[in-house]
């Protein structure tokens, strides 16, 4: 099986110095480096280390960047990363052979925290051992903050966070809403999650290998949430509320309705008393549903009999 590995970047030539040879030196794997106009050098760059170059706009989305990787790949599998993700040696080697278990399209790695590319900048903490949605339909980051030695064990999992995925090709091309892979509409936070969420939907089934092991450096977390932009903020609140008109069942949200409406009234609370310029977020929210309740009934029509597994995480 081969794997083609899509990075997105953006400038981040100082990146890609450490994460190119990384994933270069991964065994039968292609790379796809998506550039967004880069003025740094990037794409020379990356065409040294051997990678294929795909030029998209400046102003391009995130969403629309990894859409075009991912038409460009012709691997059996898609690594889709990011240029702050240094794969370790054998990251493919231990990751690849899960994807051939029955019904599995999607595998998650273990992310440790770095603060930059330099080895002396790594820290032993957990990143990400995958990636979950609880009932309250709020998506968290499975082992985030715990020490690297936790999560060693393999398990099934909800999904795989976006700093490193890993796909078998066929999933990503059954996940296709309205002939794309990741909606153009949440622009550049939780796209990730939405897939995930959608792949379950559709019955594919996302394991964690803690053998896959790569070093990240994360830019947003709950504690540096405050250095966001306000329409990132936004942006992010929005998504959720699309993730869950595109994704969610009448029965799950039945089930669900007590956490889900006590989420929803300390988030209204904590909005008009702490940031009241997300209220612009039901706005937007509203604005796109139309859009989001054509994709729920595409999806729907070929949705799985499966009760999507919320909250589901590996062992730590």
């Amino acid at each position: 099986m081969k794997t083609t590995i899509v990075i997105p970047s953006y400038d981040e030539a100082e990146l890609l110095r450490v994460s190119l040879p990384a994933a270069a030196a991964q065994e039968d794997a292609e790379i796809v480096v998506v550039d967004a106009s880069s003025a740094d050098g990037s794409a020379a760059l990356a065409r040294e280390h051997g990678a294929r170059v795909v030029s998209v706009p400046g102003a391009s989305s995130y969403c629309e960047a990894i859409e075009a990787g991912i038409d460009a790949a012709g691997g059996d599998s898609v690594l889709l990363t990011n240029a702050d993700c240094f794969l370790e040696p054998g990251f493919l080697a231990a990751a690849r052979p899960r994807l051939a278990e029955p019904g599995v399209g999607a595998v998650a790695p273990k992310l440790i925290r770095t603060l930059g590319p330099g080895a002396g900048e790594r820290l032993d903490a957990i990143d990400a051992a995958s990636m979950t949605i609880d009932r309250r339909r709020k998506n968290t980051i499975a082992g985030h903050g715990r020490p690297s030695g936790a999560f060693d064990l393999p398990g099934e999992c909800f999904g795989v966070d976006g700093a490193a995925a890993l796909y078998r090709r066929e999933t990503l091309e059954d996940c296709r809403i309205e002939g794309r892979v990741f909606d153009p509409d949440f622009e550049r936070w939780a796209s990730d999650v939405d897939l995930a969420w959608r792949a379950r939907a559709l019955g594919w089934r996302c394991v964690y290998e803690p053998g896959a092991v790569a070093y990240h450096v994360r830019c947003y977390s709950p504690s540096t949430r405050r250095q966001m932009s306000r329409e990132s903020r936004q942006m992010q609140f929005r998504n959720r509320y699309l993730m869950m008109a595109k994704n969610d069942t009448l029965r799950d949200l039945l089930r669900d309705s007590p956490r889900i409406l006590a989420w929803e009234a300390a988030a209204l609370a904590y909005t008009l008393l702490r940031e009241p310029h997300l209220l612009l977020a039901y706005r937007d929210a509203a604005r796109r549903l139309p859009a989001a309740l054509r994709k729920r009934r595409e999806l729907a029509a070929r949705r799985s009999p499966a009760r999507v597994p919320f909250g589901l995480e590996p062992q730590p």
